[in-house]
C-alpha cells in the first residue's frame, strides 16, 4: 500500500533570512585576537631560549610600527 504525500497547504515564504549575531560573537573573537597578539609582542613577558632571529626581529618590527 503506497504513503500518502502530504501537500502543503499554504505555499512556502520566499522572503530572506533575518539573521543577526549578538555583540559578543564579534566582540569575544577580536579580544581573544588581541590579547595573544599583546602576548607575542610584549618583550617582558618572552621567556623563549633560543628563538630564530629572524622570527625575533619580525616581531620587533611589528611592534615598532604598532607603537608609533
Amino acid at each position: 500500500m503506497p504513503a500518502r504525500t502530504h501537500t502543503r497547504t499554504h505555499p512556502a515564504t520566499m522572503g530572506g533570512v533575518d539573521t543577526r549575531l549578538p555583540w559578543w560573537a564579534l566582540a569575544l573573537p577580536a579580544l581573544a585576537f588581541v590579547t595573544l597578539l599583546a602576548l607575542i609582542l610584549n618583550p617582558s613577558h618572552a621567556h623563549a631560549t633560543g628563538a630564530d632571529p629572524a622570527t625575533t626581529q619580525l616581531l620587533e618590527r611589528v611592534q615598532e610600527l604598532l607603537t608609533r
